[in-house]
């Protein structure tokens, strides 16, 4: 990676981590607001930053990403809940291999159970990927899976006392679902649903 290439990822970084500090304020008073604040945000970074996911060829006349308007009944909050020890090593297109154990479940009422697992190289950090019934379908979700949460990177909406908040209406794709250069860790069986998603980032290019 080259000065530039990395001044660009952490700039980008960074800007993420202050656009869910401000959707994390914003979330307590109005959810809706959030998510609105939280789609703008993520438009203008795909649409002009240096560090965009996005190919050369889906820039040019980009409008934004395909998320639905919020829907409450996707939001959650829920304990983390004991587990049996896991381990995955994801290899991955710019970190080498990435290794991540799981440390418990949580059980969203009416939808499923997700792992949670812990990022066990520098900086650590909670990841819940989640795939969804709608994974890989024409107008359904990404069919490796989305992201929920994802701390070392910012992708946080917090917690409530003891019980992480997991709205499903902010599920974003990864970036291996724009580029195909991309390696990202994705959805294991312990992250799949049995129940379809509408809510949050739907697929950008259906998948054949």
């Amino acid at each position: 990676m080259s000065g530039e290439s990395a001044l660009a990822v952490a700039d980008w970084r960074q800007r993420t981590h202050d656009l869910y500090a401000e959707v994390r304020a914003e979330y307590a008073r109005d959810r809706a607001l959030a998510h609105r604040t939280w789609v703008a945000g993520r438009d203008a970074l795909f649409r002009h930053h240096p560090a965009t996911a996005l190919l050369p060829e889906d820039r040019d006349g980009f409008t934004g990403l395909d998320v639905p308007a919020y829907d409450p009944d996707w939001a959650f909050e829920a304990e983390l809940e004991d587990a049996e020890p896991a381990h995955l090593d994801v290899p991955t297109g710019t970190d080498g291999v990435v290794p991540f154990d799981r440390v418990g479940v949580v059980r969203l009422d009416g939808v499923g159970s997700l792992d949670v697992w812990w990022l066990g190289s520098y900086g650590g950090g909670f990841f819940v990927p989640v795939k969804d019934a709608s994974a890989g379908r024409p107008g359904g979700t990404y069919g490796g899976g989305r992201y929920l949460l994802d701390t070392v990177k910012g992708a946080d909406l917090g917690r409530v006392g003891s019980r992480f908040v997991l709205d499903l209406n902010f599920a974003y794709n990864p970036s291996c679902a724009y580029d195909p250069e991309w390696a990202c860790p994705l959805a294991p069986a312990g992250n799949t649903l049995r129940v379809p998603v509408p809510a949050g980032e739907r697929t950008f290019h259906d998948e054949p």
